[in-house]
């Protein structure tokens, strides 16, 4: 009987936890900033990846630039995030890159 319970409430426990597991709140699709949002976040990843990169002496890797805004977003931020010192761990490369991509993409914040 004991462990049956202890079962049951570790799946409730687990389901709980998984649901706040530090993922940005789900947008609903009929907001209208809610791909300047998804781009930003895959933006704040590719700050982070370009953080570990320059940390690791890795040369820089740009997007090709067709005239989209996020080739050209993307590559201002991996620019910046080689040549600012100040941008000297994981937090604040994601933290650059998510505002960077905000601001430059005249997007809200996302719920976090």
């Amino acid at each position: 009987m004991k462990k049956s319970l202890m079962i049951i409430f570790g799946v409730f426990f687990m389901q709980a936890a998984g649901a706040h597991g530090g993922h940005s709140g789900r947008v609903d699709d009929s907001v209208p900033d809610v791909q300047k949002i998804r781009f930003c976040e895959r933006v704040r990843d590719h700050a982070l990846q370009t953080f570990y990169n320059r940390d690791k002496g890795r040369p820089m890797k740009l997007f090709d630039e067709d005239g989209s805004d996020g080739a050209r977003i993307t590559n201002h931020i991996i620019r910046r995030i080689y040549e600012e010192p100040q941008i000297s761990s994981p937090k604040k490369a994601e933290t650059f890159g998510r505002a960077t991509c905000n601001e430059l993409m005249g997007s809200k914040l996302a719920p976090e």
